[in-house]
């Protein structure tokens, strides 16, 4: 690490007695890999960043196996503090802490909460470690930074936004004659509070009344769920973010008590009781960008202070048959044919799995040669000009008036 810290051997315990022997110099860069929960799309983001930083060599196929069992790692190429918050946002303060501690180079981060608690906490520090963010819906609107080249200089990352504007839409296919939907969202997550803003928007403009429920923790949910059934809507349309995902199954188990859909924005929410999951086409491609900005940056090739946001939206949709039938519900031809995959008889088609719950989570086959030029070229769309950065700086001091 930056001082010759130590850093714990488990992801599990951050008080934990430290293990000696972790120490980096120059040449091993040590990172911390941090997730807010325990997502399957949280899981494929991990693996995607994991999957690229061995395809360069970071990691060999034994170093990978204890990162794989959510073990902290001292690599021969590299060192990884592996932290995991178990959706618990004092716990995800406590492994920033930790990992600052403990002199990281770089944090690599799914999920908005604890990318916003990281970039608060190295704001003003002389020497921040890199932070490089992925699976954040809105980076603007939580804080993190104000334009794709507008930022603190040691962050960048992916945003994943829904395409809220193409996910809505998709309940009118499935149901004509719907005229009511219902949204829960977390108050102080900014993630849910702007999903369940564009959903709101969206289905205003179809002619659909939204009925809509904030919570303050997951322990709140199934009472969210049953106010919005005593308020007559016909189907559930829930926002992407940390603790409504975590807390799914207590509000399916409302939705199937009463017969109603329930729509998640993550395709893979199908594997969770979801009976409709549209959303943002890939998890695992999430952790592919921010590794692949994190290792053009220690190899000298990108500098991240210069290296934008990078969006995805691309849509992606999964359909759980058995769960629509425990339902009493028959799914449309038209969502049918807009699915990318389906579940009939606890089985996907499209190789789709509970474990890997997206079509194809894997690199493409290709040389490191290859794989570099292919990086290199996707990094340099993103690099910010000068040109650039008085634009984006233009359009914000337009919108504030």
């Amino acid at each position: 690490m930056k001082d010759g810290t130590e850093i714990p051997p488990s992801n599990c315990d951050i008080g934990a007695q430290y293990k000696p022997g972790l120490a980096q110099n120059d040449e091993k860069p040590t990172i911390a890999m941090m997730n807010f929960g325990y997502s399957a799309g949280q899981t494929l983001a991990t693996k995607g960043a994991f999957d690229v930083l061995q395809a360069y060599g970071y990691f060999n196929d034994e170093e990978r196996a204890v990162l794989d069992n959510g073990e902290d790692l001292v690599g021969e190429n590299m060192n990884v503090l592996w932290r995991n918050a178990g959706s618990d946002t004092p716990t995800a303060n406590l492994m920033v802490e930790d990992a600052l501690d403990r002199g990281v180079d770089a944090m690599l981060i799914v999920t908005t909460q604890v990318t916003q608690i990281a970039a608060k906490s190295t704001l003003d520090m002389d020497d921040p470690p890199l932070v490089i963010f992925n699976v954040v819906s809105n980076p603007y609107v939580a804080g993190i930074a104000d334009a794709p080249c507008i930022k603190p200089a040691h962050i960048s990352g992916s945003q994943f936004l829904a395409p809220y504007d193409r996910i809505v839409p998709l309940m009118l296919l499935q149901d004509p004659e719907m005229q009511v939907l219902g949204t829960i969202f977390t108050s102080n997550e900014p993630s849910g509070v702007f999903g369940a803003n564009q959903i709101t928007a969206v289905a205003e403009s179809l002619g659909l009344q939204i009925e809509r429920a904030s919570i303050v923790s997951a322990a709140d949910l199934t009472l969210a769920a049953e106010g919005l059934v005593s308020k007559g809507i016909e189907a559930f349309i829930l926002p992407t973010e940390a603790t409504v995902a975590s807390g799914l199954p207590a509000i399916i188990q409302v939705a199937n008590e009463h017969g109603l859909p329930v729509m998640y924005t993550a395709g893979n929410a199908v594997y969770r009781g979801a009976t409709i999951g549209a959303g943002v086409y890939s998890y695992f491609k999430e952790g592919v960008i921010a590794a692949r900005m994190l290792i053009a940056h220690l190899q000298g090739e990108i500098d991240i202070a210069t290296a934008g946001i990078n969006l995805q939206n691309d849509m992606s949709v999964g359909v759980n048959l058995d769960v629509a039938a425990d339902q009493g519900l028959e799914i449309s031809a038209e969502v049918l044919a807009a699915a990318d995959f389906v579940v009939a008889d606890g089985q996907s088609s499209e190789g789709v799995t509970p474990g890997l719950p997206e079509v194809n989570p894997y690199l493409e086959d290709m040389t490191l040669e290859e794989r570099r030029e292919a990086d290199l070229a996707f990094l340099a769309a993103l690099h910010c000009t000068e040109e650039m950065i008085a634009e984006q700086q233009a359009a914000l001091e337009a919108a504030d008036g």
